[in-house]
């Protein structure tokens, strides 16, 4: 009973109640469908026959199944394509200003700085 274009549902997975064809045998166990379904292999015992056939030959593409369904009556909803966003604006970073001339240090200055240090020394608690 699995034959390239009966119509199936599918019980099993996140596909469930939804109805497929079969495209391709795979081997005794495992079919390709397509139809409600996203395109993928499936167990044969995740499906359940129905009377109703389509006219598709095997190996046939999704456009094929989707016009053959639409002969017996089931609708195929198609997602809408994904459109492609702009690129995102590149911030740049911000460059800092050349300095023309850097200031001299002036040693004389730094000498006169520096600050005498008293020895350390404990004081005695009372």
């Amino acid at each position: 009973m699995t034959e390239i274009g009966r119509v199936y549902v599918k019980t099993a997975g996140r596909d469930a109640g939804k109805f497929c064809t079969i495209v391709d045998t795979l081997d005794n166990n495992f079919v390709m469908v397509d139809g409600q379904v996203r395109r993928k292999k499936c167990n044969l015992a995740h499906l359940e026959p129905l009377e109703k056939t389509v006219d598709v030959k095997k190996g046939a593409s999704h456009a094929d199944v989707v016009k053959a369904f639409e002969k017996i009556g089931l609708a195929i909803i198609t997602t809408k394509p994904k459109t492609k966003k702009g690129n995102k604006p590149i911030h740049q970073r911000k460059q800092k200003e050349k300095q023309t001339k850097a200031p001299e240090k002036n040693p004389a200055k730094a000498a006169e700085k520096k600050v005498e240090k008293k020895p350390a020394t404990k004081e005695a608690k009372k």
